[in-house]
């Protein structure tokens, strides 16, 4: 028997104490006032669809091969063109400084180190100038949503371009803000409202609030200032009348590749290979946009079949695991993003939190891939993996 010896450091401490992104969130939620830790976990209306997205990566069903030399594992591959270490990369998340003022350059830093992409989003709190310093030989991309205001939306495109950013992520499932209930109870607004109980939820966390008081201020890549409530924000900014002929114009204007990002039916799929896109990504926006959207864990085997010989299928939305990211792969995902896990990393402790988030998914993708008998990505299969039925369509009459 051997006594321990004790790390003095706290955060290190902490985060080596996290085996699972559950255990990043569960520290993420004792270290966040409420509604900041709120804007990320929560979701639409009832939240059913991000319930629904998780609860489709429980229910699967694995089936392993044995006796197959498995002594090394790759978990590389190419996604658009270049080369990634691991099938995932950060996803684009806004107002990210107000989760910790670190934000987006730890994001960045930490998938440059790695070698998988960070997303900067058009509502991100960081430049993109600075993202692409912070990540200076590593592989950024750029989150559009399309404005009432084209010339600030394109001017943004272009700035995007200068940075050396390759890849830009058309996001179309947002014409208007989804009615995200915790936000609105919370009273979360940009900037922060100090009433009577935020004041009393962020008394036993006083770390936050002094990294947030001495800190730059809060200000976003994409507009100067804003006083109100994030719907309230969205809604200014979004434009419904955007439409497919608005797709071929951004398409037009941009010279990197192109991924349209909230397709959530196969037709919409099919329509957008017929358009030559570079790939689309499968995500009902974390289940933040409309309540009740399809899974895209469901839709991805007939998206794939139809599709995936042309255009590269992406994934996001419900990942809480490397074994959700291989199942995902296994069943002809090329590529998927995590959003919530890596602001839970980030909250947790900063860019260390995200490395420790990083190295977690790792971890769990290539201890999945061995124990599936399994040494590269392309060795999964659909054959793999079995995806139970919980909630059975009617048919239709």
């Amino acid at each position: 028997m051997q006594f321990k010896k004790p790390d003095l450091n706290a955060r290190r401490r902490r985060l080596e104490s996290a085996l699972t992104i559950w255990d990043l969130r569960d520290i993420a939620a004792r270290r966040t006032p409420r509604a900041a830790f709120d804007y990320t976990e929560g979701a639409a209306e009832a939240e059913i669809s991000l319930a629904r997205a998780r609860q489709a990566f429980e229910d699967i069903e694995f089936t392993p091969a044995i006796l197959r030399d498995v002594s090394t594992v790759d978990t590389s591959r190419s996604v658009l063109g270049a080369p990634v270490a691991y099938p995932f990369g950060i996803a684009p998340t806004g107002f990210t400084r107000m989760m910790q003022t670190e934000g987006e350059r730890a994001g960045a830093r930490a998938a440059g180190r790695a070698g998988i992409p960070f997303s900067l989003s058009t509502m991100g709190t960081t430049a993109i100038e600075d993202v692409r310093d912070a990540n200076p030989h590593g592989r950024n991309w750029f989150q559009l949503y399309m404005w009432k205001d084209r010339e600030k939306s394109m001017a943004l495109v272009s700035r995007a371009e200068k940075a050396g950013f390759d890849t830009l992520l058309v996001t179309v499932d947002v014409p208007v803000a989804g009615a995200r209930l915790r936000d609105k109870r919370n009273g979360f607004s940009i900037p922060p409202q100090l009433g009577v109980k935020t004041i009393v939820n962020a008394i036993p966390r006083p770390w936050w609030w002094f990294d947030f008081l001495t800190t730059e201020p809060l200000a976003f890549a994409s507009l100067d200032r804003w006083s109100g409530t994030v719907g309230e924000l969205l809604d200014h900014m979004f434009d419904p009348t955007v439409t497919y002929e608005d797709l071929e114009w951004i398409r037009s204007q941009w010279k990197g590749k192109i991924v349209v990002k909230g397709v959530q039916s196969l037709a919409d799929a099919k329509r957008l290979a017929g358009m030559g896109v570079d790939g689309i990504t499968l995500s009902n926006h974390g289940g933040r946009q409309l309540d009740r959207a399809p899974v895209p864990f469901h839709l991805l085997p007939q998206v794939v079949r139809e599709i995936g010989n042309d255009t590269e299928v992406h994934l996001d939305t419900g990942i809480m695991s490397g074994a959700d990211i291989v199942a995902a792969v296994a069943l002809g995902a090329r590529f998927t993003m995590v959003g919530r896990a890596y602001l839970y990393g980030l909250m947790a402790g900063g860019e260390a939190g995200v490395d420790r988030m990083i190295q977690i998914l790792s971890e769990q993708i290539e201890r999945t891939m061995r124990l599936l008998g399994v040494a590269t990505l392309d060795e999964l299969e659909p054959g793999h993996v079995t995806q139970l039925q919980r909630l059975t369509p009617i048919a239709r009459s």
